[in-house]
């Protein structure tokens, strides 16, 4: 993978970060930083050399994961809503597809979830008590 994939990965990263809102009393989101916020404060934050290249290694390891996934989700999805177009739905059917489409983001959130900790591991306290001061004043 070339870097020039990263941007394109962070962005649906952080699309996925921000389809829910994370709110103050969210025990989970509260916990996690999405790379972009990292990248965008790195000199703020102090990020060393050894952190941002772990940092890249980890959102190109789980973009050669995410990509093919939103594939297969967008066709899974494309197949369920052409079951659903029919005259008659085969609730059978349209369940058993759901089904599929259900897994893979599953998985897709999965994989997000891992490497939202694993770039979270990477920092130090005193970067991660910063990164949740800057995300408070994020509006």
């Amino acid at each position: 993978m070339t870097s020039r994939w990263i941007p394109i990965t962070l962005l649906a990263l952080a699309s996925f970060a921000r389809a829910e809102p994370q709110k103050a009393d969210d025990p989970i989101g509260s916990r996690l930083f999405p790379p972009e916020l990292i990248m965008k404060h790195q000199g703020e934050l102090g990020i060393d050399e050894r952190q941002r290249e772990a940092i890249v290694a980890e959102v190109q390891r789980i973009q050669a994961q995410l990509v093919p996934m939103q594939w297969q989700m967008q066709g899974a999805t494309e197949q369920l809503a052409s079951l659903l177009a029919a005259q008659r739905v085969d609730e059978g059917k349209v369940l058993a597809q759901a089904d599929k489409v259900m897994a893979l983001e599953r998985e897709f959130k999965r994989a997000h979830l891992s490497l939202l900790i694993r770039v979270r591991n990477l920092l130090s306290d005193a970067q991660r008590a910063r990164l949740a001061e800057l995300r408070k004043d994020t509006p």
